[in-house]
């Protein structure tokens, strides 16, 4: 028995569903749900690199990321950040997360003095927006950098391993993961973990919603996360095998 929303079980993901080059203008782009949450992760090239690298004399290329709600992905209508001027915290901090865990895995020096930008834009919001937003953004850069590859422009795979991201909680007192925006909201607990293929953690946000947690209930979200993880990884290769090839 079950008592979460989507009678899920503990451990089980929400269904995972990827839709290839659904932004034709980008260099390449996916569709990727998680649930009922859906990101569109898009890739475009620049050939520059940030002024910082030039004033500081940065070999290499640089990839950064771009994330935003659009305003019909909630219930009640999200602002644009242009209404108010400027982007909101909570936009900034999760831009700068999926630029983080992106440049963990690719090798900057092999990119070449160029800039790929990653937007994920949130069409449908119900829980794990970064997470999805991580998850698809790896297989759109993995797209990219082969049309790069085949394009002659990059000569050798500046991609070091895969890299995928999932949301555990600890929600009526047990470990659950891949949060929906009901448990989410309603969570004692609430960490998102990004991890590479290889297995290794790039980073782990956990924290207590006006509660606290043990070192054992710790361990018990980084191993359910752990575990869901290598699922993810499965999900991304197997997509990866129904990409669309473009000579």
């Amino acid at each position: 028995m079950t008592n979460r929303p989507d009678r899920r079980k503990p451990d089980q993901l929400r269904p995972l569903r990827c839709q290839w080059d659904i932004a034709p203008n980008a260099l390449a782009s996916v569709l990727l749900a998680c649930g009922n949450t859906q990101v569109i992760c898009a890739v475009s090239v620049e050939e520059d690199v940030p002024r910082w690298m030039k004033t500081q004399q940065v070999s290499g290329g640089w990839t950064t990321a771009e994330y935003s709600m659009l305003p019909y992905s909630t219930a009640d209508r999200k602002p644009r950040d242009i209404t108010k001027g400027r982007i909101d915290g909570r936009s900034q901090e999760i831009q700068r997360l999926i630029g983080r865990s992106l440049r963990a895995v690719i090798d900057l020096e092999k990119l070449g003095a160029r800039t790929l930008w990653l937007d994920c834009d949130v069409l449908q919001a119900d829980g794990g927006t970064r997470t999805t937003a991580i998850t698809g953004a790896y297989l759109a850069l993995r797209l990219a950098v082969e049309r790069l590859t085949v394009s002659g422009l990059l000569t050798d795979n500046p991609l070091i391993t895969g890299i995928a991201a999932v949301s555990v909680g600890i929600v009526s007192g047990r470990v659950v993961t891949d949060l929906c925006y009901l448990e989410d909201k309603d969570a004692a607990v609430d960490m998102n973990v990004v991890m590479t293929g290889a297995g290794r953690f790039v980073e782990v946000q956990a924290s207590g919603e006006e509660a606290t947690y043990t070192p054992d209930e710790l361990q018990a979200m980084l191993k359910a996360a752990a575990g869901a993880l290598k699922k993810i990884s499965r999900f991304q290769n197997q997509a990866w095998a129904s990409r669309p090839r473009k000579n």
